[in-house]
């Protein structure tokens, strides 16, 4: 879907930023705010298709994700909810200067008030970056901006879960890139919410780091049991900044499934875990 050329009306120079991201899209974002990374990127390409459903992108900030997943028509719809006035309507904008307002609908609330009726029944899929840090913990930013989106200042990972849980329909999806050090935390909260977790990918940044994030699928009212996949490792070597194959492949096909394949039963796909 083509970019419009104008940002006429759409950006604000003095206080905002306008980058080229991933999948030929355009993204305005406050100068001072959160900058578009690998954390969302990896989240939209891990989210599960279902081309005809409707999913909801919870604290979606300027809508990186949202943006990824429609563009790709991941989804039909997508719900994309911030509680921020400054960053949902730079979420509504940048819909509108990727021609996809009419494909992600921007939702100014918290994510704690929300209930089926807000989406007019369940939906098929839930997806968040929620902020991974609890309040006190950490060296604080003066940017208010960033203490709102790195801290769990408008509800925490459980209250996240927990209106996942309320609003999935049976069998959805909910989709977390989230912190290694408080995967605890996240499946304790999944699965009071009755969301079991079943797919894992370690984020690694180089082969002999430990895991930096973790992306996490959990499903509505699944039975246990978990699938992990092979580690995700970003970078060949420190130096450099080449990415290993798995990444490459990634950024090529938008997906991660290629992680989950056994090399028994998928013979061509064994160049990808040299």
């Amino acid at each position: 879907m083509s970019n419009h050329n104008s940002f006429e009306g759409l950006f604000d120079p003095s206080t905002e930023r306008i980058d080229r991201i991933n999948e030929d899209l355009t993204l305005i974002s406050q100068k001072d705010g959160l900058l578009f990374g690998t954390d969302s990127y990896l989240l939209a390409a891990f989210s599960k298709a279902n081309s005809s459903g409707v999913a909801v992108e919870f604290g979606a900030g300027c809508g990186a994700v949202s943006l990824l997943v429609s563009q790709r028509d991941k989804y039909s719809l997508v719900k994309a909810v911030e509680i921020r006035d400054t960053s949902a309507s730079i979420c509504k904008r940048n819909a509108i200067l990727n021609g996809l307002e009419n494909k992600i609908e921007v939702i100014n609330a918290d994510v704690r008030s929300l209930t089926q009726k807000r989406f007019g029944g369940s939906v098929d899929a839930v997806i968040s970056n929620p902020p991974y840090m609890m309040p006190g913990t950490g060296k604080r930013n003066d940017n208010d901006e960033l203490n709102f989106a790195r801290r769990e200042l408008n509800g925490n990972i459980f209250d996240f879960c927990s209106s996942a849980g309320k609003i999935l329909k049976y069998g959805g999806t909910l989709t977390v890139v989230w912190k290694p050090e408080r995967i605890c935390d996240l499946f304790c909260a999944m699965r009071e919410s009755k969301i079991e977790p079943k797919r894992v990918i370690f984020v690694h940044p180089f082969r002999d780091a430990p895991p930096s994030l973790v992306l996490v699928e959990g499903k509505s009212g699944a039975a246990p049991g978990i699938v992990y996949s092979r580690p995700l490792v970003i970078y060949e070597k420190r130096s450099d900044g080449k990415y290993t194959s798995d990444a490459d492949r990634i950024y090529e096909t938008f997906s991660t499934d290629h992680l989950f394949c056994d090399v028994e039963k998928f013979p061509c796909d064994t160049e990808n875990r040299k």
